[in-house]
């Protein structure tokens, strides 16, 4: 299958799936979703694989859902820019539809048989986080940041997969006031498994990969699946069905309404600053606020 968004290629026993718009930043806009069910598909029913890593190439692993370009991309996704009256039945069978919702495409990480390993570098925010670390291994580099900007403004948790990463404490902080977290700081309050310095983080990531790999694939896939199921039994897959209903309410209200108009106006890069400039992060953070990618 050629892809538009995404790249695949299959290196002995590993598939590499790598989000391929490095100039946005690997922003998630159709068909990618799509696109990485697909290949996590595809790599699922390949007997020769035993593990994906799936990667994001350029300076970043993914700045979240990409609201550039005059949004028209998700019209039909509860986003409305014509002049229609919006519908929040159809955003609702959208976003609940396992053949239409980017959530529960995207689901397909957690789902996959086999592990999914994941790398991150430079932004992994929004969107973007909650599919890093539905992955069964997540790397990062130590100045990578993680972040959910949309718990201030027009979104909610999509999977609520950081509130089963992080437990109570840690959760209610980053849910509440959308605060970022380094990939160093990630990895020792428990949200991802190992970071390492920018230069060798591919070197960490191929040698555990490699490694897995010389596992049965069998083996892999029943220790996958029985910690996995505790997770479910909890609820993680129910709470990505809840999520994207908060996200529709929480994208229809007076402030979201605003936050849409002055993107439309005036560009996405203004809208970011009035919601992030009261906190001093994410791009209108400093040095020490976001990844050394500039």
């Amino acid at each position: 299958m050629s892809y538009e968004t995404i790249l695949s290629e299959k290196r002995g026993r590993i598939s590499v799936i790598t989000l391929n718009r490095p100039e946005k930043y690997n922003t998630i806009r159709p068909p990618m979703p799509d696109e990485i069910e697909h290949a996590i598909g595809q790599a699922n029913t390949d007997p020769e694989v035993r593990v994906i890593l799936l990667q994001g190439a350029g300076k970043s692993f993914c700045g979240g859902f990409d609201f550039s370009g005059g949004l028209e991309h998700f019209d039909g996704f509860g986003i409305t820019t014509k002049d229609a009256p919006y519908d929040p039945g159809q955003d609702m069978l959208v976003a609940l539809n396992p053949w239409m919702a980017p959530t529960q495409k995207f689901m397909a990480i957690w789902k996959s048989a086999k592990p999914v390993v994941v790398k991150v570098q430079g932004w992994c925010v929004g969107g973007g986080s909650e599919y890093a670390l539905l992955g069964d291994i997540v790397f990062a580099s130590e100045d990578a940041h993680f972040g959910t900007p949309y718990s201030r403004v027009w979104g909610c948790h999509l999977t609520a997969i950081w509130i089963y990463r992080l437990g109570l404490a840690k959760a209610k902080h980053y849910s509440l006031t959308g605060r970022s977290i380094s990939g160093k700081d990630a990895a020792q309050a428990g949200l991802i498994n190992f970071a390492y310095p920018l230069d060798q983080l591919d070197a960490k990531v191929w040698e555990y990969v490699e490694e897995l790999a010389q596992i049965p694939v069998t083996q892999l896939a029943a220790m996958k699946f029985m910690t996995n199921q505790v997770y479910d039994r909890m609820g993680l897959q129910h709470s990505s069905m809840i999520g994207p209903v908060f996200d529709i309410v929480m994208r229809n209200t007076p402030e979201a309404a605003e936050f849409v108009r002055v993107a439309k106006a005036e560009g996405v890069k203004a809208a970011v600053a009035l919601r992030d400039g009261p906190f001093g992060d994410y791009s209108q953070g400093g040095p020490g606020d976001k990844p050394d990618i500039y």
